[in-house]
């Protein structure tokens, strides 16, 4: 008998306290800015307009509720991570682009951090660092080309660190780890908490939110929505993974990511495992986890175990198949073997992908419409960039910003049913059976059919 909650949107939404739904007797008739999306996005771009001119009329609707997507189900990692595939972004735009852009993904760490302490945002943030660690020789290989392509394209030495097996262990006490990547930009943020506090920030400033509204089509000066028409300078969808019905279905696709959190751990099981920093904390499997110590003394580990639905279907409230469950469940208790850790609570979100596995950023200054999505699982700190970014292209700015080279990227688009669901599971299978092989064999090298997935994917750089 299962004892765990399994969906209601997750752990994150339901320990945040939430206002009563935000309704409207009649929405406005024209305002200056239209955001449709309630997530992070969203909220960063509402934030950002009114505090670069507080006299700006800004409409956020939200289908659902306010962090009712990929926002209020994420991993809670505030990552340097770029959103895409680098050498792909250095093909279009050139090497010293890339570099921009990293430069400016760590900067938006800090600046996501700066405001949500100006803001009186509790957002359980604690900058610990992302550590990565191998288990296998093979990913013991992947972390070390990591570090190498990281100083490529815009880390510093020291924002990049490998760690040898005692220095690993002695952050978290994982089963056999060989080593690790440790990036120490990167801070846990308890992401719920995050979009209420900035949605609030957004009320507090003038802004309006009202939530229980669709948006059904984005034209050249008016948002047409389930409640009526609303005449607009600029409408902006903001709806990542759930940007299809407005940007092309074949624009991207939303990926499943499902995510397990534990009960409380006894202080004697975390005097066993340390993790004292509060480190996010990944794995260089190709079917790679992802977790974090949470405020309350939990572990929240996500990984892809349920990656597509026919179709681009969406997760819901984001109920999981037992088997997923199961299978993150199991990853966690090899990874810190002999600790107590029943599941409390299970879910799923999903993050937009593009074809070619990087976001894009978009206004057109003829019309006043624009989008950002596809970040590719690292969007919590993406939304914040890209919400700067969009703002200055609605102002229309020339800054380094709107240089950066996810501004109108062409991902290209994705196969029709039934490729596409072939495609994506076949790739996960692939992956699963080379991290098999690769624990199997002890192989220093990764798994040729791994490098292959890979290549198939637009992964590879």
């Amino acid at each position: 008998m299962t004892t765990y909650r399994n969906g209601e949107i997750s752990h994150w939404a339901r320990v945040t306290p939430r206002p009563a739904l935000r309704t409207a007797a009649a929405l406005p008739r024209e305002v200056d800015l239209v955001v449709v999306g309630g997530g992070l996005t969203g909220l960063w771009l509402a934030y950002y307009a009114l505090v670069d001119d507080p006299t700006t009329r800004v409409l956020v609707v939200e289908a659902e509720r306010v962090g009712y997507g990929g926002s209020g189900r994420n991993g809670g990692w505030l990552s340097p991570l770029l959103p895409g595939n680098r050498a792909v972004y250095e093909r279009t735009s050139g090497l010293d682009a890339v570099r921009a852009f990293q430069r400016s993904m760590l900067g938006a760490i800090d600046e996501t951090l700066e405001v949500a302490a100006r803001e009186g945002i509790d957002a359980g943030a604690i900058r610990g660092g992302q550590l990565r660690i191998a288990t296998t020789p093979a990913g013991l290989g992947r972390l070390e080309a990591e570090q190498e392509g990281h100083l490529r394209y815009g880390y510093e030495p020291d924002e990049a660190v490998l760690l040898d097996a005692a220095r690993t262990t002695a952050r978290i006490a994982v089963h056999g780890a060989l080593g690790g990547l440790l990036t120490p930009a990167t801070a846990r943020v308890q992401p719920a908490a995050l979009v209420a506090g900035l949605a609030a920030a957004v009320e507090a400033r003038g802004g309006m939110i009202v939530e229980g509204v669709r948006a059904e089509a984005l034209e050249p000066g008016v948002v047409r929505t389930s409640h009526g028409p609303v005449r607009t300078r600029h409408a902006i969808a903001c709806t990542e993974a759930y940007s299809g019905p407005l940007v092309g279905e074949r624009a991207l696709i939303p990926v499943h990511s499902s995510m397990v959190v534990t009960t409380p751990l006894s202080d004697a099981d975390w005097a066993r495992i340390g993790w004292e920093g509060r480190e996010c904390l990944g794995d260089a499997a190709h079917t790679f986890v992802y977790a974090q110590r949470t405020e309350d003394g939990r572990i929240a580990i996500g990984g892809r175990g349920s990656p597509y639905r026919f179709g681009s279907g969406l997760p819901g409230d984001g109920e999981l198949p037992i088997a997923v469950i199961r299978q993150l469940h199991a990853r966690l208790r090899a990874m810190l073997p002999g600790i107590r850790m029943p599941v409390a609570h299970a879910w799923r979100g999903a993050i937009g992908v593009t074809r070619d596995w990087c976001a894009r950023v978009h206004v057109d200054d003829a019309t006043g419409v624009g989008h950002a999505y596809g970040y590719a699982g690292h969007g919590v700190t993406a939304t914040n960039l890209a919400a700067r970014t969009l703002l200055d292209r609605i102002r229309g700015r020339r800054t380094a910003l709107t240089a950066l080279p996810w501004n109108d990227h062409d991902g290209g688009t994705w196969e029709p049913e039934p490729i596409r669901f072939v495609g994506v599971h076949g790739m996960v299978r692939m992956f699963a059976v080379a991290d098999a092989w690769e624990e199997r064999t002890g192989a220093a090298r990764t798994s040729l059919l791994a490098t292959a997935g890979g290549r198939l994917a637009g992964l590879h750089e």
